[in-house]
């Protein structure tokens, strides 16, 4: 009979208003089944999805159907990262308010997710901008300052002049701001922190049990944390050099062994003694003022031209009171670090060589290879940083780094400075509190009031939430909220005195750090119901992209900490298994060259192949253009391809089948029309060849053959279906993909022969358990065609709720083995053979290979000594 094509556009909004009107995705907490928590990160409502948000839900979800499948109660939610400067930015170009905008664009984004047919549990939605939300944050923010997890500074911050707004410095990239792109500038304000640090050593020990994230996101962490061990020295200032009362200089370091090669201090442009000496030079004061302006990221410190300027303070060598060392005031020395005051060691370390090479400062020698000659070595324009043993430092001579480390502390913590010792070991951490004030209007407003007589106080539980006004507007630069002629005037709560709201509202990684606790019970009065939160946390599996492996991943490990100090989880760790996923990324195309280039988006592309040689020709006029990199989709280069056009072209299950495919997960995937369309045809094909036998299949049960013409195909899907699980087990999608085609190859014949009416009972129970075993595993990739395949074989049920099949083990166990053949215990060759071959026919088999017929040469062997199913040994 005449088979239809398999129509996505009639098939896909009808299987998925069937999952809708069943329920099928809504999670109950009560649910007795194994939990099992699957979670994407959650998208910023921009207005379009695009190809890496396909990619990334399509993971979750084939993972969320797969465990449903396998019997777990799957938690799969979805919700909007919806605060944020781009909604601000869109209602100053646009004239519309920030709300308006963003959920503007929620509507259109969840159409479009809702056509992937996600299997996710709409009913626990929320945006971090609903007031719902933002008040159970505000709630978390006045139970961790009762625990004296947030406090008020005044702080230099990194200051975004065209956002208007401070930026922590993880948000500051190559020294520009990471959203405007603009060069950021250092201001002092008072600011809301964050303890984070508070559990430094916590956060740094508890990533070894994090065994199921990417190794390279546990270094990033690590190396971000930053702990290490040294120690803290306490240098005289030598008197009469500074004004101050000031009498020493704290340094902390990491390489006390190389002491005797300092030849210099530096301090940070806010130390306090560089103020002393700023006051009393203009010189100075004009350097400390270009030194704040610089950036602080890691990047920005490392790139930049190191400069520094003699302060006049001299200070005298812990280890040598003849010694006296200049102390200078640096761009590469910030006051958030350690103490604020660093020792240079330039024979030791490029970045203090460059800098004693620009001021004429001495150059020692302190360590060296082991094989070197003390005499004889020196330090050129590269810096020396290796082990080694110690040089030109007195008592340390001849010792390894790591024993003059031992040496120098033992000896400074028996001298003394005043009353105290002069050295003294210390941990240190790189991490810093996290600055959350952020001066802006669209994020959730800090709940704090500030009384010229009873200070800074919480806003009342039952006062909250502090709503944002939506009379608001953005014609002038800078915070509405400062502006605004009522929202900031409030009464005490304290003493009913006039009062003043915080102006600042919260970074929007704060609406971030616990969204996926909110979603195991979003419907309650406080941030959590502890008992559902227990329940689901952690995440058994987080997917997102490696570049939250910083900020976004440490912050919700800290705040999952905060809110177990606040009695709202008793969980530590809110993600068990971390995915990071590549990008989709496609071929440039342009004409032009140099500021006149011109980016052509790939819908108006043909690509041509002849003779070898790929062309790309624009559509409109037939030129030909040129072919650039593979780049990630941008909008700046046009390499986009819109997800509703494929979508509207080939269906929601071509676009999860080819992003899916191509590539293994964690890398990108290179989207080509090309590679599309064979997607198309594929799905196509499974259609064609379930529709034209399901008239006979219909009447089969599905029995998997034992014995007999049929045993071949019970054993190929049964060894497919184990094969996919593990491969879905261990998210190897792209593995699955190519397994299932094989499948569908090896399937061809059968279903033809049975649509053909060629095939007896058993043989058509066999193709039906493997078509039923084919429909499983494909549907969590292509999970509206499963349906409709499944449906077509005349099954009530659906697949979406249906139980994932149990691989036979008789079937699944391979019937050949590979045997080593040893001679003389060398191995010489290797034999295929049936598992159930008694010895003799083994020995048999051995003599015939020509391997071993060319060593025995000609010669009887002595003994053949056949190991069951493990070797063969051959004495000759």
């Amino acid at each position: 009979m005449a088979i239809e094509r398999y129509n996505p556009r009639d098939a896909e909004p009808r299987w998925q208003q069937k999952w809708n009107d069943e329920k099928v995705f809504v999670t109950d907490n009560d649910d007795p089944r194994e939990k099992y928590y699957v979670l994407e990160m959650f998208p910023y409502p921009s207005g379009r999805i695009h190809m890496g948000h396909v990619r990334n839900y399509a993971m979750g979800d084939v993972v969320a159907r797969y465990k449903r499948a396998r019997g777990y109660n799957v938690l799969h939610p979805m919700g909007w990262d919806a605060f944020g400067m781009p909604a601000e930015n869109a209602a100053r170009d646009n004239k519309v308010h920030p709300k308006e905008w963003t959920y503007q664009n929620i509507a259109s984004m969840k159409a479009q997710l809702k056509a992937m047919g996600l299997s996710l549990d709409w009913s626990r939605e929320f945006a971090t901008c609903d007031v719902e939300y933002y008040h159970r944050q505000q709630m978390l923010f006045i139970d961790m300052m009762e625990k004296e997890l947030v406090y008020r500074k005044k702080s230099k911050v990194n200051w975004d002049p065209v956002d208007n707004t401070v930026l922590a410095n993880e948000q500051v990239i190559d020294g520009r701001g990471w959203r405007s792109g603009a060069l950021v500038e250092q201001r002092e304000l008072t600011q809301w922190f964050f303890k984070i640090t508070d559990f430094s050593q916590d956060l740094l020990d508890a990533l070894d049990t994090l065994d199921h994230w990417p190794e390279k996101v546990r270094l990033m962490q690590k190396n971000w944390i930053g702990r290490s061990e040294g120690l803290s020295i306490r240098w005289e200032i030598m008197p009469g050099t500074a004004q101050s009362d000031e009498r020493e200089v704290a340094v902390y370091t990491t390489r006390p062994d190389t002491l005797f090669g300092a030849s210099f201090l530096a301090i940070a442009a806010d130390h306090p003694l560089a103020k002393e000496a700023a006051a009393r030079d203009p010189a100075v004061e004009a350097f400390c003022e270009e030194c704040r302006r610089a950036g602080t990221s890691v990047a920005a410190l490392e790139t930049a031209e190191k400069k520094g300027m003699d302060t006049g303070i001299r200070v005298r060598h812990p280890l040598d009171a003849s010694w006296e060392l200049p102390v200078y005031i640096a761009n590469f020395v910030l006051m958030e670090y350690g103490t604020g005051a660093i020792f240079g060691c330039p024979s030791g370390d490029q970045r203090d060589l460059d800098f004693a090479r620009k001021y004429d400062l001495p150059v020692v020698p302190v360590v060296m290879p082991k094989d070197g000659d003390a005499a004889s070595f020196v330090i050129g324009d590269i810096a020396y940083d290796g082990d080694g043993v110690m040089i030109n430092s007195q008592f340390l001579d001849g010792m390894t780094p790591a024993e003059a480390f031992d040496a120098v502390a033992a000896r400074l913590a028996a001298m003394t400075l005043g009353n105290a010792p002069q050295g003294e070991r210390k941990v240190n951490f790189r991490l810093r509190d996290w600055g959350i004030s952020r001066q802006r209007y669209w994020g959730c407003p800090i709940p704090v009031i500030h009384c010229d007589d009873c200070g800074v106080l919480p806003v009342p539980k039952k006062d909250l939430p502090v709503k944002l006004p939506d009379d608001v507007t953005f014609d002038q630069p800078g915070n509405p909220l400062d502006r605004h002629p009522t929202w900031r005037y409030v009464a005490c709560p304290h003493c009913g005195k006039d009062a003043r709201r915080e102006t600042d509202t919260m970074d929007t990684f704060v609406d971030s750090s616990w969204y996926f606790t909110r979603f195991t019970a979003p419907w309650e009065n406080e941030p959590t119901n502890k008992a559902a939160a227990n329940h689901w946390l952690p995440v058994d599996q987080y997917i997102g992209g490696i570049e939250h492996a910083i900020l976004h991943l440490l912050y919700s490990r800290f705040f999952t900490r905060a809110m177990q100090e606040t009695g709202h989880v008793d969980v530590k760790e809110p993600f068990k298994g971390l995915f990071t996923q590549g990008m989709v990324v496609h071929e440039t195309y342009s004409r032009g060259k140099g500021a006149a280039r011109e980016w052509i988006p790939p819908v108006d592309i043909r690509i041509e192949e002849a003779e070898g040689r790929r062309r790309a020709i624009l559509l409109s006029t037939g030129e030909e253009i040129s072919i650039g990199s593979i780049e990630k989709m941008s909008k700046s280069k046009k390499n986009v391809v819109d997800p509703d056009d494929i979508i509207a072209s080939y269906g929601a299950d071509t676009a999860r089948f080819f992003v899916l495919s191509d590539s293994p997960p964690d890398r990108d995937v290179i989207w080509s029309e090309a590679g599309v369309e064979g997607a198309h045809r594929f799905t196509q094909r499974v259609w064609r060849l379930v529709s034209e036998a399901c008239d006979v299949l219909k009447s089969a049960k599905g029995t998997p053959a034992k014995e007999g013409e049929a045993l071949a195909i019970s054993q190929i899907a049964h060894r497919t279906l184990k094969a996919v699980q593990a491969d879905y087990d261990k998210l190897a999608f792209n593995k699955a993909v190519a397994r299932i085609y094989e499948f569908v190859n090896a399937l061809a014949v059968p279903l033809a022969k049975v649509a053909g009416g060629g095939a007896d009972v058993a043989y058509r129970e066999a193709v039906r358990d493997a078509v039923e075993i084919l429909i499983a595993i494909v549907a969590p990739i292509t999970p509206h065609l499963a349906e409709e395949c499944s449906a077509t074989l005349g099954n009530a049920h659906l697949i979406a709720m249906s139980a994932w099949p149990v691989a036979d083990d008789e079937l699944v166990v391979e019937n050949d083995i590979l045997l080593p053949i040893q001679i003389n215990g060398k191995k010489r060759a290797e034999l295929t053979i049936s598992r159930d071959a008694d010895q003799s026919a083994v020995k048999e088999a051995v003599l015939a290979l020509d391997a071993v017929r060319s060593a025995l040469n000609g010669q009887a062997p002595k003994k053949i000594i056949v190991v069951p199913q493990r070797i063969v040994n051959i004495v000759v």
